[in-house]
């Protein structure tokens, strides 16, 4: 039996996240609940469901795509998700190899009426996708909008704002990947969005549909009748007169330089997620109330600072911890010690990790836990009893559920236990924790304090099932040497007046929780056009969601696509658009940077991070500002590492880029036969490196131009820019593999 994993969170913890601490995670558009059945029919529920049954279906919903497979080229698999859901799902997989590229991808029906659930295609040919791509995002919305033309009640699914570039949003897009364009199509009733139930497309920039996902439910939904909604105007009102807002310090990790920054902000607090439409009572976390829930202040765990628990660890004694918190209680499965090293963590924490499973007979789970080297405290656990004592049913099954004030004391209790040191750093929960009724399980999040204010990115997660038992630890100390200081920032007076001159209302059908089968409808505050939001505190300008950043523009009477195309993919930096200059010479290291990060997957924090480094160059250390881009450009063959010193500074020739582009190609050895080739060029007598100069020019990356190729001409932003693409296109056609990490 197979197993899959559902995506999905709950619509309580989205609408708690508008509060004091929303994260990234909890930023994310929700999804999860019912969705409608598309028209595939199984005769009842005793019907054996063949391979043959999943391919027709699967080509009729998409006709003459896949008329290239066999039915020996698909494999099937079935099974339940959960042991709570006895939904079956069946999982067609499909893969061939042609040519010596595979195709591959999967589809999942769900339940008796094999609704399609998801679907994923990784097509063989995608050169029409690469930039510039074969359909623009409008043809694309299009071909998105027809594909949903396929499902009953069609009509009920409005295309959402999105940003269909969210693949991107860290780190740069390499130009040898298609274009995707991403859509999502929110479910409606009575054209009310339903605030989790949508339908995400993607479509390549050559037109071909390869991503597909819709939430499905067997549950049957009730919804409130939409007569008698309260005034809007009122309810802005009463929500107005009841905001209130918190300072807390937000952390944000850029992904392309590996640093971290502090910035002071304000959020709404988490009292409530919205006003019932019909009552006009609040939407909180425990239900619908006519009272708002007290607000939470900033309570640390403990007053005084903790003694570790172990201070000064050996592995050996992290082993023993290990193995007395990881024993299971089952004749049936091993505990098995895979290994313990030590190591850092993403936090730069000195920790001793171990790796570990829990074998049974017909299978098995593994991870791993850290315990900080310095404390001996646990700082990242996952419990995986549950998951083996289900699978090898001797799981308990006790009605006794502890409610959530018994839980939070048993999540405390544990904490003190095994993180006792950081506790003094931590405050009590500020937000309602979520609890996940299907599982039983509560989630708190326990925030850190600094000058008495919550921080955002640095807290304690505890999972706790309601019988008592943890699942899940993780303490995201982050190390920051400064904190932005309050002085001079807005008041909370007027970050508030801020927030309420910004308000707006959403009217979205909501539940509870996932097991609720009622959606009500619910007036959701807006600000700023988002229904999550922060104030800068210290500028007062509305903090960017994920620390996404405008990207200039610039201008050019034959490059100006191309460049832009390479400034908006993180590839190319322009610091000011109004004085770069694209026809002067580009130098050698802003040349190899834009060539590296067209070709391979690049965060340029992440080199001086590591312990050992290797240099190349004598000239070119860790510290230097190229020699992230430097190292990896010999790593892939672009750069000879046989040279001892680099010159980033020097300006970069035509003939020059033709050899790193050969290179870049896989071609080196056969360019440095350069008796086999000729140039048919006019200057063909001052160029030194034949081979390579052949090559280029015969694949068109470098073309001539009245008959000269110019080898000691300096290659310009707008050429790099549009030979790299050029560039990037015949890398794809040879299927060289250059992106990695």
């Amino acid at each position: 039996m197979v197993k899959f994993k559902k995506i999905g969170i709950s619509v309580t913890t989205a609408a708690l996240s508008l509060g004091l601490l929303a994260s990234v995670a909890s930023a994310q558009t929700p999804v999860g609940g019912q969705a409608e059945k598309i028209l595939i029919q199984v005769a009842s529920t005793e019907a054996q469901v063949a391979k043959e049954d999943l391919i027709k279906k699967l080509k009729e919903l998409f006709p003459n795509k896949f008329d290239f497979l066999s039915n020996n080229d698909f494999y099937m698999s079935s099974g339940q998700e959960y042991p709570w859901d006895d939904t079956i799902r069946y999982n067609l997989n499909f893969n061939k190899n042609i040519k010596g590229k595979y195709v591959y991808g999967s589809i999942t029906f769900a339940g008796d009426n094999l609704e399609v659930e998801n679907f994923y295609f990784q097509p063989i040919n995608q050169s029409d996708a690469l930039f510039p791509a074969k359909v623009t995002e409008d043809e694309a919305k299009q071909i998105a909008l027809n594909f949903i033309k396929k499902f009953p009640n069609s009509n009920e699914y409005k295309l959402i704002t999105n940003d269909s570039n969210y693949y991107y949003l860290y780190g740069n897009q390499l130009l040898t990947e298609p274009i995707r364009y991403a859509f999502t199509f929110a479910k409606t009733h009575s054209d009310v969005k339903v605030a989790d139930q949508q339908i995400n497309v993607t479509v390549l920039g050559n037109g071909e549909i390869t991503d597909f996902y819709r939430n499905t439910t067997a549950q049957k939904s009730t919804f409130d009748e939409k007569g008698q909604l309260k005034l809007q105007a009122d309810v802005l009102k009463k929500i107005k007169d009841n905001l209130s807002v918190q300072l807390q310090y937000q952390i944000n990790y850029d992904y392309l330089s590996g640093e971290r920054t502090v910035q002071l902000v304000y959020n709404p607090t988490s009292q409530f997620s919205g006003v019932h439409a019909l009552s006009g009572n609040w939407f909180t976390a425990d239900g619908i109330s006519q009272s708002l829930p007290a607000r939470k202040t900033v309570e640390p765990i403990v007053n005084q600072k903790l003694s570790p628990r172990q201070p000064g660890i050996t592995t050996e004694q992290a082993k023993t911890i290990a193995n007395d918190l990881l024993k299971i209680d089952s004749e049936d499965v091993k505990l098995t010690i895979h290994s313990v090293e030590e190591t850092t963590n993403y936090n730069g924490k000195e920790v001793i990790m171990i790796n570990y499973s829990y074998e049974y007979k017909n299978g098995g789970y593994g991870t791993s836990i850290e315990i900080d080297k310095a404390t001996g405290e646990l700082i990242q656990y996952h419990n995986l009893k549950n998951e083996v004592l289900t699978e090898t049913k001797k799981e308990e099954d006790t009605k006794a559920t502890l409610s959530k004030a018994e839980a939070l004391s048993k999540a405390t209790a544990f904490l003190r236990e095994w993180v006792p040191s950081y506790l003094n750093q931590y405050a009590k929960p500020i937000n309602e924790p979520y609890y996940d009724k299907q599982r039983g399980v509560y989630n708190f999040t326990f925030p850190r304090i600094v000058n008495g204010i919550a921080v955002t990115g640095d807290d304690i997660n505890v999972s706790i099932t309601d019988k008592g038992e943890v699942t899940n630890l993780y303490v995201n100390d982050q190390n920051i040497d400064e904190w932005p200081s309050t002085e001079g920032i807005l008041s909370v007076n007027e970050a508030t007046d801020r927030f309420k001159e910004s308000m707006n209302l959403e009217l979205l059908y909501m539940k509870q929780n996932e097991e609720e089968k009622h959606y009500s409808l619910v007036y959701v505050p807006t600000y700023n056009e988002q229904q999550i939001s922060s104030l800068d505190a210290t500028t007062g300008e509305w903090a960017s969601l994920f620390g996404k950043k405008e990207t200039s523009t610039v201008t050019h009477p034959t490059a100006e696509k191309e460049l832009n195309y390479l400034i908006e993919k993180n590839i190319l930096e322009v610091k000011d658009s109004s004085t770069f200059n694209a026809n002067s010479a580009i130098t050698k290291g802003e040349a190899i940077k834009v060539l590296v990060k067209s070709l391979t997957y690049f965060y340029e924090g992440m080199y001086p991070q590591q312990e050992e480094t290797t240099q190349t160059f004598e000239n070119i250390g860790p510290d230097h500002p190229y020699f992230g881009v430097i190292e990896r450009a010999v790593a892939i063959g672009i750069l000879d590492a046989s040279n001892d010193t680099f010159n980033p500074e020097a300006k970069l020739t035509r003939e020059e880029l033709a050899v790193w582009y050969i290179r870049a190609l896989g071609l080196e050895q056969a360019a440095k036969h350069k008796d086999i080739y000729k140039v048919n060029v006019k200057d063909a007598a001052d160029v030194t490196n034949t081979g390579h100069v052949a090559l280029a020019v015969a694949l068109e990356l470098l073309p001539t131009e009245n008959d000269l190729f110019s080898p000691k001409k300096e290659v310009s932003y707008a050429d790099i820019a549009v030979s790299t693409i050029r560039l990037a296109h015949k890398v794809n056609e040879s299927g060289r593999e250059l992106q990695y990490y």
